[in-house]
């Protein structure tokens, strides 16, 4: 058996064919960039609960996701992360009843937040620049900036451009969408033509399903030695799985809500 699947002809027209893949929309927007867009619609914008550990494992949503209520608190389906996050406040509890020191129960329930879900937005803009749908990502802080923005122009979406712009880092980064008032002047003949066609398509909402990775449980798992927690804790091994235990409110820590732009893979 030839370790090749396909030789000569057939490899040559394997790529005139993309078996109807869709690109991602999502583009990367670190400190610095600008984009010129328009808004199709102010409630063009998804909520998710991302996991991560800086330099250790990337951001990923759980195939199957808990159940959380309106503040965010998990009432079902807990995750084998929240689990973890839940043991590790357990532990910090106990540690403070037991007399430990302020520190040393900071420390734990520092250790357990990197392992809770943190709540994401991605929200879509229409580039002026390529004539595309793109999407961004941001906390919660910056879809606040922005929406406030959107729902003061709403009315005029149509016919005002927005310069979408981010400047500083981590925690400080801070996001922008200011009307761009002469269209003539600060938009190119192509912007202009690409800002006519803004309203002919509204966002396909289906497209937030490729922005982001999706883990499924044994991933999780694995994801969790990567990150350095024990997971015999929870009662697993590497192949198995974690009943899924609902934790309850968890305590809230000194640790900001935000995670910064260095903890999203793109």
């Amino acid at each position: 058996m030839s370790i090749f699947t396909r030789k000569g002809e057939a490899a040559a027209a394997a790529t005139n064919n993309d078996g109807g893949a869709q690109e991602s929309p999502i583009v990367s927007f670190k400190s610095g960039t600008t984009f010129k867009v328009g808004v199709k619609s102010v409630n063009d914008v998804a909520e998710y609960y991302g996991y991560s550990v800086f330099k250790k494992v990337n951001t990923f949503v759980p195939k199957n996701g808990a159940v959380r209520n309106a503040r965010g608190y998990i009432e079902s389906g807990a995750t084998v992360w929240d689990q973890a996050a839940e043991l590790l406040y357990a532990d910090a509890k106990t540690a403070k009843d037991s007399g430990a020191g302020e520190d040393a129960v900071k420390k734990i329930t520092d250790e357990a937040y990197l392992y809770r879900g943190k709540q994401r937005f991605l929200r879509a803009f229409f580039d002026l620049t390529t004539g595309k749908d793109i999407v961004v990502d941001l906390s919660p802080k910056q879809e606040k900036t922005l929406k406030a923005v959107i729902e003061k122009y709403a009315k005029k979406l149509g016919t005002i451009a927005f310069e979408l712009s981010k400047t500083g880092t981590s925690t400080n980064a801070v996001v922008a969408l200011s009307p761009i008032i002469d269209a003539d002047e600060d938009l190119t003949d192509e912007e202009r033509k690409n800002f006519e066609k803004l309203a002919d398509a509204p966002f396909d909402m289906e497209s937030f399903e490729m922005c982001l990775y999706v883990a499924d449980e044994d991933e999780q798992v694995k994801n969790l030695v990567i990150a350095g927690f024990d997971i015999s804790r929870l009662g697993l091994s590497i192949g198995a799985s974690a009943a899924q235990t609902p934790p309850s409110e968890p305590q809230q820590t000194d640790v900001p809500i935000d995670i910064s732009d260095e903890d999203l893979p793109f």
